[in-house]
């Protein structure tokens, strides 16, 4: 903000919207906290079912990670938004950044979190549920990674949108509407 500052002062027109940038840093945020929710909720409910299970049957502990592992991915899905986003977000004289720029940061940053989100809930409880019916019936392992796959799915459509969103910022051209 230091650099906007000594241009207004020193007599440069400023065209770039002051309020912006936190909408695009909300953006940012909400892509990171709610894909991680997402990630950590799946980890914990998916955990707690691998504890349970491997009480009865401990040599299928290291088989029944998978549900963890697809929860941590979220978060890296919300990780490369977040990146995606902040480093989009420059302004200065030559680049403004625009309410609409900050909008559409904000907007993939909710498309990819949220998405997360859900698919964390999803992964957590097929995840739990999912660990402790294989340890009693091994034939519905392949059945509870196919549902776990299309959990994960809908995060990664949460990312795809994202990335669309955030391309979109820096497109706008000022008095077009």
């Amino acid at each position: 903000m230091e650099g906007i500052h000594r241009q207004l002062l020193e007599g440069e027109q400023w065209v770039g919207d002051s309020t912006g940038p936190f909408f695009g840093f909300m953006g940012a945020a909400a892509a990171l906290v709610f894909a991680c929710f997402g990630a950590a909720y799946g980890t914990a409910k998916s955990g707690v079912g691998i504890s349970s299970m491997g009480v009865l049957r401990p040599e299928l502990v290291m088989k029944s990670i998978v549900p963890v592992v697809m929860a941590g991915v979220l978060g890296i899905y919300g990780l490369i938004v977040a990146v995606i986003i902040s480093t989009g977000i420059n302004q200065t004289a030559d680049k403004p950044y625009y309410l609409f720029d900050g909008y559409a940061h904000l907007a993939a940053g909710l498309a990819c979190g949220l998405a997360g989100l859900a698919a964390g809930m999803a992964i957590g409880i097929v995840g739990d549920a999912g660990v402790r019916a294989n340890a009693q019936q091994p034939k519905l392992f392949v059945g509870m990674i196919l549902i776990l796959i299309f959990a994960e799915a809908l995060a990664l459509y949460g990312l795809i949108v994202g990335i669309i969103l955030a391309g979109k910022a820096g497109s706008a051209k000022p008095g077009t509407g």
